[in-house]
């Protein structure tokens, strides 16, 4: 399978506010890409930009899939998740009153997901054995880490072939943001997914990354060829190790 997200000079905002100025980045097939930056540098805005959630004033972003390019900005939301562009979101965003099953169950709304729903339904329950466990109590109850897996388990569910993970450490002890980040390498491989992950702990994005992008005041202000290169980058020294 051949696959291309290239985003392309994008500026994009929120009525008068620009979040984006100018970013250009790429992410290859079978790639873990990670963006790096702290809150309000527009992370999260890039993200929604892919989702067809907010629509740049500029530039271009475009999906290129076994020979043929679809232009995202010109695509509704629900049209460029059929595509198997999925996102995990910053803060969860889960159903608080429906339970687990039912979560994951709202996850498979595409056609593609639709057919393969006992069978990822079964992946889900296997790759987090705690959610097995939870699978009928509600969503609002669970523990900030359970409330994580369940949000991946449900991106998942929609037989995704490009995940957009927004900020997974948000929110999480240590401990529990280590295990998170050891998942979503767990489930690249046996998925065979290209990721993009926007993260602010330098320390935790670099263990799971090819090669990454730093954005300031929504701008890339560099871009790491590979995650030597992110671990020797001197802005990342004084942005993230305090060196």
């Amino acid at each position: 399978m051949a696959l291309r997200l290239t985003i392309d000079g994008v500026e994009a905002g929120y009525g008068a506010v620009r979040a984006l100025h100018g970013v250009s980045i790429g992410i290859g097939h079978g790639e873990t890409v990670v963006l790096l930056g702290a809150n309000g540098n527009g992370k999260s805005t890039l993200m929604k930009c892919v989702m067809g959630m907010v629509r740049p004033t500029r530039g271009s972003v475009t999906l290129e899939l076994d020979g043929q390019t679809h232009d995202l900005t010109q695509l509704s939301t629900e049209q460029i998740v059929n595509l198997g562009v999925s996102m995990v979101p910053e803060g969860r965003r889960l159903f608080p009153k429906l339970t687990v099953e039912e979560n994951l169950l709202l996850g498979a709304y595409r056609p593609a997901a639709r057919a393969a729903l006992a069978r990822n339904l079964a992946f889900c329950y296997a790759t987090f054995p705690r959610l097995t466990e939870r699978r009928r109590q509600l969503a609002g109850s669970l523990s900030g880490g359970e409330q994580q897996m369940l949000t991946l388990a449900r991106a998942l569910m929609t037989e995704p072939k490009i995940l957009l993970i927004d900020e997974p450490s948000v929110g999480l002890s240590p401990l529990l943001v280590t295990h998170t980040i050891d998942k979503i390498r767990e489930l690249k491989e046996r998925y065979r997914l290209t990721v993009l992950m926007a993260e602010q702990n330098f320390n935790q994005a670099i263990r799971i990354a090819d090669r990454g992008y730093v954005i300031v005041h929504g701008r890339i202000e560099y871009e790491g060829s590979s995650r030597e290169d992110l671990g020797n980058n001197e802005l990342i020294h004084k942005l993230y190790l305090g060196i």
